[in-house]
C-alpha cells in the first residue's frame, strides 16, 4: 500500500530541488550571519553521506550528535538520513560519566562533535572502537582535539546522486530520557513518525502550522530533546522554511530581536524571562494603564514585541514543563497566545495542545487529533495513546513494558481531564520532578550523598517549576548544637559532593535549613520517617522560586 506521507528527507528533497537558493539555516557570529541555502546545506550533507558510506558504516548503523545548536548539527543530521543510518544525539552539557554510559548503550559506530562549552577528558568517553569527525570550531567555544575534520572530508569526497528514501518503519532516530530512575533510557522513533505528524498537521490544521507563511524558527533549546526536534526541525524542513541559531547566551535577545521569527517554542522559564524583562522596564500598572489607551495599547503592544523579538509571531509554543498561567495571561494581553504543549518522548512530543485562545490558562489544553487522553481511577496517572508512540525503548523490554501497557503510554504524570476535555497536570506520581528547563529531576542519588553528612537528619531535593533544584534540610541534634558558620560550611561542601559528576540542570542551587523539626506528627513524614514530598512541595512551594534566585547558598529558614 502507498504511504500517504513523505519521510522528513523527502520533504528536504523537495525543497532542495524546488527552491535550491532559498536560505534554510541562519548562523550568527557577531553582528553578521552567515546563510546556508537548501542546494547548499544538500551538498554538504551529500558529500558527508558519502564520507560516511567510504569510512564503512552500514545502512541502520547508528552515529551519534554531541554539539550545541548550530547550522553543522542539522547538516550532519541530514546526512545521517540519506546514508539510511539512526541518528543519536545527546545532551551537549553531559558530563563525562553519563556520556561514557549513554554512548556505550546506544551502540553508535560514529560520533559528530561540535559546539561545545567544554571539553577537557570527555574524550575518554568515547571509546577506540568509536569513530569521530568534529564540526569545525566556534569562536569562544571549546577545542575538540580529537576526530576527522568535518572540511576536509567535504572537501575529500564527492556528494551523493541517487535521493536515498527510508522505509516507514525503519529506526529514525534514539532519544535518551533519564526518566523517572535516572537511568537512561532510548525512545526509539521510526520514519513515520515524524512524517505523519507533519501529514496530519496538513491535513487537520490542528496548530495552524500551514497558515504560515513565512515560516522562520529561532532554534535555541537542545536539539536532541523532542520538543526542538519536532517543533523546529522537522516542521521547518516540511515547511520549506528557515532556521536561525543564537550565537551563545549572551547575544540571545540581539539574535532573537535580528531573527522576528514566526514561530518560537520555549520552555516556561525563557517566557517567564521574556516578562521579568518587560516589567523591568515598564511596570505593570503603567502597561494596564497604557493598555487601556485604543490607539497608544496598538503601539505599546507592537514596540514590546519587536523589543522581544517577536512582533512577527503566528506559532508561540510553550512545554517541557507547566506554564504558570499569569504568564499565558500576560502574553495574552500582548495577542501572543502561548500554546501548550504537553506530552513527552515516548509519544514524540505533544500530547495536548491549547491553540484555543480561549483554552483555560492552567489547563494544558486538549488531546491532539487522532490521540487519546484518560485518567487511571486509582492512581491519577495520566494516559496517552496516540500513533506517535514510540517503539520500545533500545535493548530494554523491562522498562518499555513498565510504560507502555496494553497500547497505552503511562506518563508519569498525575493530572484530571474536565468535561470539555481539557487536561490539567498535579503533578509527578512519583517522587521524580521536572524543573521550568523541561529536565527531569531524580532526587534519591543526590539526597544519599547529603545525608552522609553528621549534621543532616533529614533532606528533601525539590523544585517542582524551578529551573534548578534545591535541598531542604532538618538538622541532626548534632547539627542543632554546632556552630552554624560549621554547619554552613560542611552542608556547602556536602552540596558539591551530590552535584559532582551530575549534569547542570541537574545540580541543587540552594540548601534551604528548615527551623521546624519534620515528624510523623505535622505529617510531613510517614510512619517509616520518609519525607512526604507532595507535602514538601504544599507547604514551601511558594518559596522555591526566591530561594533558588537568592544570593545566599545556604538559607536559614
Amino acid at each position: 500500500m502507498e504511504k500517504d506521507y513523505k519521510t522528513i528527507i523527502e520533504h528536504f528533497y523537495h525543497w532542495e530541488y524546488t527552491t535550491p537558493d532559498k536560505v534554510f539555516l541562519r548562523q550568527p557570529k557577531g553582528d553578521s550571519w552567515k546563510t546556508m541555502t537548501y542546494k547548499e546545506a544538500g551538498q554538504q550533507a551529500r558529500s558527508m553521506a558519502t564520507a560516511l558510506e567510504v569510512k564503512g558504516l552500514q545502512k541502520g548503523d547508528h552515529i551519534g550528535i554531541l554539539s550545541k545548536n548550530c547550522y553543522h548539527w542539522i547538516i550532519a543530521d541530514l546526512a545521517i538520513m540519506m546514508g539510511g543510518y539512526v541518528s543519536v544525539p545527546y545532551y551537549a552539557s553531559l558530563p563525562k560519566v553519563q556520556l561514557r554510559q549513554v554512548v556505550k548503550l546506544s551502540d553508535v559506530k560514529l560520533i559528530f562533535v561540535g559546539k561545545l562549552d567544554s571539553w577537557g577528558d570527555k574524550g575518554e568517553a568515547i571509546s577506540d572502537s568509536v569513530q569521530v569527525i568534529k564540526f569545525p570550531h566556534y569562536p569562544d567555544n571549546a577545542e575538540i582535539t580529537m576526530g576527522d575534520d568535518w572540511q576536509t572530508l567535504l572537501d575529500a569526497h564527492d556528494p551523493k546522486t541517487d535521493n536515498f528514501v527510508p522505509d516507514g518503519d525503519d529506526l529514525w532516530t534514539i532519544k535518551f530520557t533519564s526518566g523517572t530512575t535516572g537511568t537512561p533510557k532510548g525512545v526509539m522513533h521510526i520514519h513515520k513518525t515524524p512524517g505523519l505528524i507533519i501529514e496530519n498537521e496538513r491535513k487537520t490544521g490542528w496548530l495552524g502550522m500551514y497558515d504560515v507563511k513565512d515560516w522562520k524558527c529561532f532554534s535555541f533549546l537542545p536539539l536532541n530533546h523532542v520538543a526542538e526536534r519536532l517543533g523546529v526541525e522537522v516542521p521547518t524542513i516540511a515547511r520549506g522554511g528557515s532556521i536561525s541559531f543564537a550565537e551563545s547566551l549572551d547575544t540571545f535577545a540581539k539574535n532573537l530581536q535580528e531573527t522576528q521569527p514566526t514561530m518560537l517554542f520555549a520552555v516556561p522559564r525563557i517566557w517567564t524571562k521574556f516578562y521579568l524583562g518587560v516589567l523591568a522596564k515598564m511596570p505593570q500598572k503603567k502597561l494596564d494603564r497604557l493598555r487601556k489607551i485604543p490607539f497608544v495599547s496598538g503601539m505599546v503592544k507592537k514596540k514590546l514585541r519587536t523589543a522581544l523579538g517577536l512582533n512577527e509571531i503566528k506559532i508561540a509554543a510553550t512545554g517541557a514543563a507547566i506554564t504558570p498561567a499569569f504568564i499565558k495571561d500576560f502574553f495574552k494581553k500582548l495577542d501572543i497566545n502561548l500554546v501548550e504543549a504537553y506530552g513527552m518522548t515516548e509519544v514524540a512530543g505533544s500530547m495536548t495542545n491549547s491553540p484555543d485562545p480561549n483554552s483555560p490558562q492552567d489547563s494544558v489544553g486538549k488531546a491532539i487529533p487522532f490521540g487519546e487522553v484518560k485518567i487511571d481511577p486509582e492512581t491519577d496517572e495520566i494516559l496517552m495513546k496516540t500513533p506517535y508512540m514510540m517503539t520500545g525503548y533500545y535493548k530494554n523490554k523491562e522498562k518499555t513494558d513498565e510504560v507502555l501497557i496494553d497500547g497505552w503510554i503511562h506518563s508519569g504524570d498525575r493530572g484530571t481531564i474536565d468535561d470539555q476535555g481539557y487536561v490539567r497536570v498535579i503533578g509527578r506520581v512519583k517522587d521524580a520532578f521536572k524543573t521550568s528547563k523541561g529536565s527531569y529531576i531524580t532526587p534519591n542519588p543526590m539526597e544519599e550523598v547529603i545525608m552522609k553528612n553528621d549534621y543532616v537528619e533529614q533532606v528533601c531535593v525539590a523544585g517542582l517549576g524551578i529551573p534548578q533544584p534545591i535541598a531542604l534540610v532538618n538538622l541532626s541534634e548534632i547539627g542543632q548544637a554546632a556552630d552554624k558558620t560549621l554547619v554552613a560550611q560542611s552542608l556547602e561542601s556536602s552540596i558539591a559532593a551530590a552535584n559532582e559528576n551530575r549534569a547542570k540542570y541537574e545540580h541543587i542551587s540552594t540548601a534551604i535549613i528548615d527551623s521546624e523539626a519534620w515528624s510523623v506528627d505535622n505529617d510531613i513524614l510517614t510512619p517509616t520517617l520518609k519525607v512526604k514530598r507532595s507535602k514538601i512541595d504544599d507547604l514551601y512551594g511558594q518559596s522555591f522560586m526566591e530561594w533558588h534566585e537568592a544570593s545566599d547558598k545556604i538559607i536559614w529558614f
